[in-house]
C-alpha cells in the first residue's frame, strides 16, 4: 500500500496525519527502497518543490560535566570520555560565532548546554542575554539545555527562542537501555512545556544504538501522533566514542539513514527534517540520497558539540553537485 492507493494523497496535496499506528511505520521502514524514496519524494515536493535546505550552526556554550548517563554520549560523568573542563562562553564569544556562521551561510544557530535542567541565575541570565543577540542579528535561535520549568520556558519565550531541541533519543520501550537518569516521560513532559510556552519543538532521535527495527517505528510513531508534530526532527547515526558503554558498535549503515529519513518526511510532512549526527561517516552520495528521500536542513560546520561535522566547503560542494538550493525562509 502506497500513499496514492490508500487515499493520502489528494489533488490538493498530501494531508497531515497524527493517527499513526507501529504497524503502517514499521512497514514503510520495510518497504523496498525504491519506493520508499519515491513515496518520500511524493510528500517532499509537496511541501518543499525546489528542495531548498535550511543550514544551521550548533555551538557548546557549555561542554562536558552532565550528571545523565546517556549510554552515547562523551559529555556524561558517568562514562570514561567526559570532557569537562570547558568554561561556559561568555555572552559576547558567543554571538560572535554566531555571526560567524551567518557570514558563512547558517541562519540558525543551535546553542547547547551539557546539563541535566536549566539551572536559575547567571548561567540562565547569560543564556537569554544569548538568545536575544543571536535573535537580533537575524538568525533562528535554538536552544538544547535539558530538563525546564514552566517559568523557564516562558522566559526563553520572551527572550525571542525560535526552538527548543529536547531529543527523544530512541523508544519508549528501549529507553532504558540507553538512559536510566532520566525517564522517557520527563522528556515528554519537557517538551510539553516547551510548546505551552510557545516555542517550536526540535525532536528526534538516534539509530544504530543496538535498538530493533521496530524500536525505529516506535521511536517515530511518538513522534508522528505529537498534535502538531515537532517543527523540526533530527535523524542522528550514532557515532561511537571511545569511553561510553557503546564504544564498540559499528556505524550504522548509511542506507538506515536513508530509510529513517524517508520515512519520517512521509509521516510529517511540513517538519523539517534534519539531517544531523554521523553526517561525516556518509559519504556525498549517501547525503545526497538522504536529501532525495526528504531531509531539508543540515547541521552546517566543523563541529557537533563534541563530534566532528564536515567541512563547509564539502558541504557547499555536496550541495552544489546535488543542485540544490539553500533555503532560508522555508516555511514562512
Amino acid at each position: 500500500m502506497t500513499l496514492l492507493d490508500s487515499g493520502i494523497q489528494k489533488s490538493q496535496g498530501v494531508s497531515i496525519r497524527f493517527d499513526w499506528s507501529l504497524d503502517e511505520i514499521q512497514y514503510l521502514l520495510e518497504k523496498p527502497l525504491m519506493n520508499l524514496v519515491w513515496e518520500a519524494q511524493i510528500v517532499h515536493r509537496s511541501f518543499n518543490p525546489e528542495y531548498k535546505v535550511q543550514l544551521a550552526s550548533l555551538l557548546s556554550v557549555k561542554t562536558g560535566g552532565c550528571e545523565e548517563d546517556c549510554s552515547y554520549c562523551s559529555q556524561s560523568i558517568h562514562n570514561s570520555s567526559d570532557v569537562a573542563g570547558q568554561s561556559d562562553f561568555d555572552v559576547k564569544g558567543v554571538l560572535e560565532q554566531a555571526k560567524a556562521a551567518k557570514d558563512a551561510g547558517a541562519d540558525r544557530f543551535c546553542m547547547g548546554w551539557a546539563w541535566r535542567e536549566i539551572r536559575d541565575g547567571k548561567p540562565f541570565e547569560s543564556m537569554l542575554e544569548m538568545v536575544r543577540g543571536v535573535k537580533s542579528l537575524g538568525l533562528e535561535a535554538c536552544v538544547t539545555g535539558g530538563m525546564l520549568s514552566d517559568q523557564q520556558a516562558a522566559r526563553l519565550a520572551d527572550a525571542g527562542l525560535t526552538a527548543y531541541n529536547h531529543n527523544l533519543d530512541t523508544s519508549p520501550e528501549f529507553y532504558a537501555q540507553i538512559i536510566s537518569t532520566r525517564t522517557f516521560q520527563e522528556r515528554l513532559e519537557t517538551l510539553d512545556r516547551v510548546r505551552n510556552a510557545g516555542i517550536t519543538i526540535c525532536c528526534g532521535g538516534i539509530i544504530g544504538m543496538g535498538e530493533s527495527l521496530k524500536d525505529r517505528a516506535s521511536l517515530l510513531r511518538v513522534l508522528a501522533t505529537m498534535n502538531p508534530h515537532p517543527e523540526s526532527v533530527p535523524i542522528n547515526a550514532l557515532v561511537p566514542v571511545e569511553g561510553t558503554p557503546l564504544e564498540d558498535l559499528n556505524m550504522v549503515d548509511s542506507l538506515e539513514m536513508v530509510r529513517m529519513v524517508a520515512t519520517a518526511r512521509i509521516l510529517m510532512p511540513q517538519s523539517r527534517v534534519r539531517l544531523s549526527a554521523g553526517r561525516e561517516q556518509l559519504n556525498k552520495e549517501s547525503q545526497i540520497l538522504c536529501l532525495l528521500a526528504g531531509a531539508d536542513s543540515i547541521f552546517y560546520g566543523e563541529s557537533l558539540l563534541t563530534t566532528s561535522n564536515p567541512s563547509v566547503q564539502s558541504d557547499k560542494d555536496m550541495l552544489a553537485s546535488a543542485g540544490v538550493s539553500v533555503n532560508w525562509d522555508l516555511y514562512e
